[in-house]
């Protein structure tokens, strides 16, 4: 197989076609660089030729792959654009997805036992009483609703609050400020960016001073009591895995709410399956994930030559892991761009794999469950008033999602 490169694209255009038509179909481009094999060469902003991971059963071998870094701070680590490689130079290492073995794994034992299964088996009943409680209020304020501000955004904010302990009344403050640190409109956006994550760590930080005098029984106070004490971290690292565990844990799940919502509505056959067959919800939640892949590229520098895929990469390139072209890898799925709630779509890398893998997936999975299944319950009439590829969606380098939803009923 010949090694190909995508062409130097100008400006801040990313290294392969981004541009989306449909929320949850794959951008523009990517069924060329599908056909490419599952080990591809793209070109990035600043003319850097980086490897591109388009195979399912490759990037499985990869993911965990010890030789693969997600030091943001290694000097050969790739970004995207501009922006985020000025934004990361600005603060340390983000904790968990921008550090490696072995401070990666003393964080990570510090939070797992925090999003294992008997902890988020505890909280469904108070996500289902949130989930009824916000359809509630939507129901009485009447068609038409816009679906992220009113069902998809509060409901897993106030779960992340409830399991890390964080006053749900505060949570005006960090959604907004959440959003502001996934924005990716430009340059112009970078300052407000760094500004709203160093509010949200000062309001973190102070939380954590504040609950070392009245403890609670939150993610948070577990920290406290069973790390910060004994010296296994300090307040500012706690802080900052606490502002990482906040934010991720709701903004990547309300965008997967919505865009769940869009995919069943525009495939009413599934829904019907879905509508006959509760016990189908689980395993179409994993479709749903494997289908619309709202983080796209996980970047990764290698320390060492790896070979693989008949290629080698050199000590020093850099990878670019896409779970959606992963995702929709024909050698991995029969007809992977059709989506199917009875599909076995075990091998889907959308929480990643290997030791990066996410924490919080446990939590997403019950979160979605629920989320649609009482949304269909209650609303069995909702629609969508316009296509889906009329819809507002996020700019691109940031979780792929709907920037708003109305919906009818």
């Amino acid at each position: 197989m010949t090694e190909t490169t995508s062409p130097p694209v100008a400006g801040e255009a990313p290294a392969y076609p981004m541009t989306r038509t449909c929320p949850y179909q794959m951008p523009v481009g990517y069924e060329e660089l599908r056909e490419r094999g599952p080990l591809t060469k793209v070109t990035l902003y600043d003319g850097r030729q980086i490897w591109l991971v388009v195979g399912n059963e490759v990037g499985r071998t990869l993911f965990p792959d010890p030789r693969l870094s997600s030091n943001v701070l290694h000097p050969g680590f790739p970004f995207l654009a501009p922006r985020i490689a000025a934004q990361t130079q600005q603060r340390a290492a983000p904790p968990l997805v921008g550090v490696d073995d072995p401070e990666h794994a003393r964080q990570r034992r510090m939070v797992i036992p925090g999003f294992g299964i008997r902890r988020i088996a505890a909280l469904r009943p108070e996500i289902e009483r949130i989930a009824d409680g916000l359809i509630d209020e939507m129901l009485d304020r009447g068609s038409p609703a816009e679906l992220l501000s009113q069902y998809a955004l509060p409901l897993p904010s106030a779960v992340i609050c409830a399991l890390l302990g964080v006053p749900y009344e505060d949570r005006g403050y960090f959604d907004e400020r959440s959003r502001l640190v996934l924005s990716s409109a430009g340059e112009d956006e970078a300052e407000r960016a760094r500004k709203a994550f160093t509010e949200i760590l000062g309001y973190l930080h102070d939380l954590v001073g504040e609950k070392e005098k009245h403890p609670g029984d939150g993610v948070i106070d577990d920290l406290i009591a069973h790390q910060l004490e004994d010296g296994s971290v300090d307040r500012d690292e706690l802080a900052m895995i606490c502002s990482l565990l906040l934010v991720s844990g709701h903004e990547t799940t309300s965008n997967m709410i919505a865009l769940s919502t869009v995919t069943l509505l525009e495939h009413p056959d599934q829904l019907a399956l879905l509508r006959r067959d509760d016990a189908l919800l689980p395993g179409a939640v994993e479709e749903l994930m494997r289908f619309t892949s709202i983080g796209d590229v996980l970047m990764r520098v290698a320390v060492e030559d790896i070979e693989i895929a008949g290629r080698t990469i050199r000590a020093g390139d850099g990878v670019a892991m896409s779970t959606m072209l992963m995702n929709r890898d024909p050698h991995a799925w029969e007809n992977p761009d059709v989506f199917d709630v009875t599909r076995s779509s075990g091998r889907h890398v959308a929480f990643g794999y290997g030791i990066h893998q996410c924490i919080g997936q446990n939590l997403a999975r019950a979160e979605m469950e629920i989320a649609l299944r009482t949304l269909f319950r209650r609303i069995p009439g909702l629609r969508v008033p316009v296509r889906s590829d009329q819809l507002p969606l996020n700019a691109p380098y940031v979780l792929q999602g709907i920037g708003e939803l109305t919906v009818e009923w």
